[in-house]
């Protein structure tokens, strides 16, 4: 029996000791190949001094004891960076084309690294007194490491609303504020670029990152986009604006090849990037994961160099989404000029080249004269002091009332506003539990989210305690569910805590003492799976039978009940829209969210919010739901880590491997409008508490634009604003084209009661042009249009005739 012992001991230890060998070779491995590689650099044993010379006071980065070219701000930036290059190794320059590994990412701890939590760097050159560079992520705000070891200090940043919401406003001012906030965080705790924001379009509502874009119109999403990389950057700090292009679904992101025409390219996913570009120039440009057309985006000269720097004229650098694209060498020579998070691989791999003629040194210098006007321009080279201590207490106002303005009223059958006096009893726990936004990247490390219950509280409204106590015994009784996941797992694993049926009695009970119900439905979804339809895009049973009984029992009782839907896309609500009094789509407003949403109940604020897309009847409707993935399958990341590994054209899975864009240009209302398909809220659609009237439209043809001028009057009694949508429409038209398209938008100021303003738009000529895909270049189509504007792509207020007679190729 002792022998027996032994003998499994012993070959217990051996399978042990066999385990610990490999987790050692494993760990090596990942250290070796993530964490630790590429030019080894020491850093110089004196400070930086501040030298005088000739009365210009002036870094001496390079501690020679001279005015070097490039230590000199007074001279151009251009001159600067030539004289810097010029000083780096052939080395040097290589190392700078990738990242320093994902240590800030995963947080770990290393005397290097001063911001636990960004996503990645910018290598430094210390015998040059060149600074290490953050990036970090995200669309709704600074997402960091908000507790550090042996620091007593928080880090927490702001939960800006989703990107969804922000474009709901249609108002390019206020999310220059809010850019301009987020832009404040990432300087004051010592980073340099935001990778946000996210202007890819919303193909179809199932894709999990939806909430991170702004819209299913390219023009709308280009020109919220542009506010919101002015806001960021006039902080001098950059952003990223992402995922050039076509990154529309999470399913097969790795490797995923978009088949999509040059038109649809051009007219729809191309375009919003085009006018963020030009109106805004981007310090830098990311590259999605997927292909495009048989090519990695990052590995595509004919997209990275020829459009978006050629024809558009963008000068900064583009960065590879974390470990996009599948060689290194392609993607320095296509003119993706940074790599994140850097590999060893990639670093092996450039090197190699480099030294065998493979990859020249004008290519790398091109790319790294771009990264050196980076850093020359940000705010590291001036020796920011930055505070670790932005103004958070203000950061979360415009938090608040820029989530206020984005959220839609959807329904108002005189319920609201309410009047101030209502007990209000609450269903569904998300009321309770409020979403602040997204999973993943778009995710934020915030201090606190205000839920409704907490918000409508805060407003001095009484909320019924019968309904509330009934939450908390549910959340006791599950409280493992009620767990939030964080990081890496909230991408695997969504928070999706159980819902709440109430007995028949607690309703009985709740319509007897209160005098509204208020029903939340919560959706969350992200960065790594793709929405399903199934009790996703669809309520599930739970869902429709709460919305039925809080209904029906309340409006037995002569009481109404209304719909908070606090989610990050597109749910279905043709089939249960009729039960509710009144149905607010609240989007996820960030962490003031509960209190944005007391606003407009309340009638503190009156919703102005307009849908960026369009609600359909049924998922299918989307002509892009025929090519689509629908099973949700969540992304692996060993994929991102180790390459996807190409599969003969047989074997491959279509909607995983391939997508095919069969729809063309008929991406959201092009289609449903084209098709005059029956919707259930179109795009641009958004109720208010007050009336609004258009008069008085005039339009002035000249060489490049068209001049549109409307009176817009406010004829209710509440103060309020509208959004002005002017859409093109060519009747007569001898090509394909849709319906109608948005060409542009503005946003009154808040109108008090029988007042009234002028507003003045304009329309290029140019945009009416489309992509002649046998010319390959814009062509514009001579003739009678006709200008519509409206308060949605189905409301057209008033229109005229314009005449474009001089047809030319658009450059």
């Amino acid at each position: 029996m002792n022998r027996t012992f032994k003998r499994i001991l012993i070959i217990l230890l051996a399978i042990l000791g066999f385990l610990l060998i490999i987790a050692l070779i494993g760990g090596f491995y990942i250290n070796s190949a993530f964490l630790s590689f590429g030019l080894t650099q020491t850093q110089p044993d004196t400070e930086i001094d501040i030298l005088t010379t000739g009365g210009f006071q002036f870094r001496d980065l390079n501690r020679n004891g001279v005015l070097d070219p490039y230590e000199d701000s007074r001279i151009s930036m251009e001159e600067r960076t030539e004289d810097l290059l010029s000083r780096l190794t052939l080395e040097e320059k290589i190392n700078m084309l990738k990242g320093s590994g994902i240590k800030s990412l995963l947080s770990m701890e290393d005397p290097d690294l001063l911001v636990p939590g960004a996503a990645g760097t910018i290598e430094p050159v210390h015998r040059l007194g060149i600074p290490r560079v953050y990036l970090a992520d995200g669309p709704a705000g600074l997402r960091i490491t908000p507790v550090r070891k042996e620091s007593d200090k928080t880090y927490y940043a702001t939960a800006f609303p989703i990107a969804t919401l922000l474009a709901s406003t249609w108002n390019v001012d206020l999310v220059q504020d809010v850019g301009r906030a987020m832009g404040n965080e990432v300087l004051e705790y010592g980073l340099d670029v935001l990778l946000a924001p996210g202007a890819n379009i919303q193909r179809n509502p199932l894709c999990g990152r939806n909430f991170e874009y702004y819209s299913e119109d390219p023009l709308l999403s280009g020109y919220i986009g542009a506010a919101m990389v002015n806001g960021i950057e006039s902080n001098g700090v950059g952003t990223s604006v992402k995922h050039f292009v076509a990154n529309n679904q999470e399913s097969g992101r790795y490797g995923n090849d978009v088949i999509v025409s040059q038109r649809a390219l051009r007219e729809i996913y191309l375009k919003g990037f085009e006018i963020i570009v030009k109106e805004s120039q981007p310090w830098t440009i990311m590259s999605s994961y997927n292909k495009v057309n048989g090519t990695y985006t990052s590995q595509s000269r004919r997209l990275l160099t020829d459009i978006l720097r050629d024809e558009w004229g963008f000068e900064g650098l583009v960065v590879t989404d974390w470990f996009g694209g599948s060689d290194a060498v392609a993607q320095i020579q296509a003119g993706n000029d940074l790599l994140q998070p850097g590999t060893r691989k990639q670093w092996k791999a450039l090197k190699e080249a480099s030294e065998e003629g493979a990859l020249s040194e004008g290519d790398i210098n091109t790319s790294v004269r771009r990264i050196l006007k980076l850093v020359l321009g940000s705010r590291k080279m001036d020796n920011y002091a930055f505070t670790n201590a932005p103004d958070l207490k203000n950061h979360a106002r415009i938090t608040r009332e820029s989530a206020s303005e984005g959220m839609v009223l959807l329904k108002n059958e005189q319920v609201l506003p309410l009047q101030g006096s209502e007990k209000i009893a609450l269903f569904g726990v998300t009321s309770f539990e409020f979403i602040a936004g997204g999973t993943g990247s778009g995710d934020v490390n915030e201090a606190y989210t205000v839920s409704l219950q907490e918000g409508l509280k805060n407003a001095g409204l009484d909320i019924d305690q019968n309904t509330a106590d009934a939450f908390e015994a549910h959340k006791k009784k599950n409280r493992d569910a009620f767990v939030k996941p964080e990081g890496f797992e909230a991408m695997t694993n969504p928070y999706n805590p159980p819902q709440l049926i109430p007995s028949p009695d607690l309703l009985q009970k709740a319509a007897g003492e209160a005098d509204i119900a208020i029903v939340t439905l919560g959706r969350n979804a992200g960065e790594g799976a793709d929405r399903v339809e199934k009790d996703d895009f669809l309520l599930s049973k739970t869902e429709k039978e709460l919305i039925q009984n809080v209904s029906e029992t309340f409006h037995k009782a002569g009481k109404k009940c209304l719909v908070v839907m606090n989610v990050g896309g597109v749910v279905e609500t043709a089939s249960w829209k009729v039960l509710p009094d009144a149905i607010l789509l609240a989007w996820q407003g960030g962490q003031e969210g509960g209190n944005a949403v007391a606003d407009i109940l309340s009638g503190k604020v009156n919703p102005s919010g307009k849908l960026p897309m369009t609600f359909p009847v049924h998922l299918a409707d989307h002509a892009s739901s025929a090519n689509f993935p629908m099973d949700g399958e969540p992304i692996r990341f060993t994929d991102a880590m180790f390459g996807v590994e190409e599969k003969p054209e047989s074997e491959k899975i279509p909607n995983t491997d391939f997508t095919k864009y069969e729809e063309g240009i008929y991406v959201g209302y092009r289609h449903f409008d084209t098709q005059n398909k029956e919707v259930s809220y179109p795009f641009g659609y958004g109720l208010s508490y007050t009336d609004f009237n258009f008069s008085v439209m005039e339009v002035a043809v000249n060489d490049s634009s068209i001049d549109v001028g409307i009176t817009v009057k406010n004829t209710g009694e509440i103060p309020g604003k509208e959004v002005i949508q002017i859409y093109s429409s060519k009747p007569d038209t001898s090509i394909e084209r849709p319906r109608r398209e948005l060409r542009a938008f503005g946003k009154t100021p808040l109108l008090q009661p029988g007042d009234s303003t002028r507003i003045h738009l304009s329309v290029p000529v140019s945009e009416l042009s489309y992509w002649s895909e046998k010319k390959s270049g814009w062509e514009l189509e001579p003739g009678t249009y006709v200008l519509e504007a409206g308060t949605s792509s189905r409301d057209i207020k008033v229109s005229l005739p314009v005449e474009v007679r001089m047809p030319q190729k658009v450059q």
